[in-house]
């Protein structure tokens, strides 16, 4: 069975400690009393899969004992931390490519006190686009974060990159997994569909799904099965399939079900899982993160109609 390589989980550390106060104003060669803004260094971490840090934000609040390169003070809004990170992404391969990057907001010791997901959609080949992620409120209690890590990246090619809102596509249906539940070892993430066009959807069965590992390609050795009673029951995707018609704005529901118990062996994680709504549908490739373990198969819930 071809094993997938584990995950990129490099971090690329920036530290944001420094010794000033004030807040960060554009460079308008002020007078006397003028307050003078900390410069926006460039910082020199390595990319994470084509995903850096190239400057942070921490508030003058925050606990400052030393300088450090890429620091800009600004004063928070109130009951925000104020704390940011600017990052590029760059694509280096040949194809157009949608990015989810989850960035970390840590202590100098790494413990996480905050994680931001962003998805950086359509980046072209030889291109990169930057934008800036912000921390927003801390929680009560927290310790100062005093760095930010690229913690995690997946991309997947454009064209088959789910979409929970936004211009509806070209199939007509809109789909994305959401963040799934777990449970005593059972995970359930829910795959969901969206009649976002004009006309009737018609349903008749399960989604098919191809699992994939880091470079997207097949990971082999997984037995795929119907129905969420393949791997326990009561997981709300035990019924099996019926035929219906989406009418524009209705939506349906699947969902993959698995256990991560590892026993002797190898556990498997995939983090992509290609998905056909319905035979000689567009693909659309989710990122759920299988961790599989030893079990070596899947459950997949035949489509039902939800919201009525």
């Amino acid at each position: 069975m071809r094993r997938p390589r584990r995950r990129l989980l490099v971090s690329a550390a920036v530290l944001l400690l420094a010794t000033a106060c004030g807040t960060e104003h554009p460079e308008t060669g002020g007078g006397a009393g003028a307050a003078v803004p900390a410069p926006r260094a460039t910082v020199t971490d390595p990319p994470v899969d084509g995903v850096r840090i190239t400057s942070v934000t921490i508030p003058s609040a925050s606990p400052t004992p030393s300088a450090s390169p890429g620091l800009v003070h600004a004063d928070p809004l109130p009951g925000d931390s104020g704390i940011s990170a600017a990052y590029q992404v760059s694509n280096d391969g040949d194809e157009a490519m949608t990015y989810t990057v989850r960035f970390d907001f840590t202590t100098d010791a790494g413990a996480v006190m905050g994680n931001k997901k962003v998805t950086v959609p359509g980046v072209r080949p030889g291109h990169s686009t930057a934008g800036t992620v912000e921390l927003g409120v801390l929680a009560p209690g927290a310790s100062p974060v005093t760095r930010v890590k690229v913690a995690e990246v997946t991309k997947v090619p454009a064209d088959e990159a789910p979409s929970e809102t936004g211009a509806c596509p070209a199939s007509g249906v809109r789909l994305w997994a959401d963040d799934g539940d777990a449970a005593m070892g059972l995970r359930v993430v829910g795959l969901h569909l969206e009649n976002c066009g004009k006309r009737d959807y018609t349903l008749d069965g399960y989604p098919e799904v191809s699992l994939l590992d880091d470079d997207r390609e097949p990971v082999d050795g997984i037995r795929v099965l119907h129905g969420g009673d393949a791997i326990a029951t009561g997981t709300g995707f035990d019924e099996p399939p019926a035929h219906f018609t989406l009418k524009p704005g209705e939506a349906a529901l699947s969902g993959l079900i698995w256990r991560n118990t590892t026993l002797a062996g190898t556990a498997v994680n995939v983090p992509y899982v290609r998905v056909l709504v319905k035979p000689g549908a567009a693909p659309v490739t989710v990122t759920p993160g299988l961790d599989l373990g030893t079990t070596g198969k899947l459950g997949v819930g035949a489509w039902k109609r939800v919201g009525r």
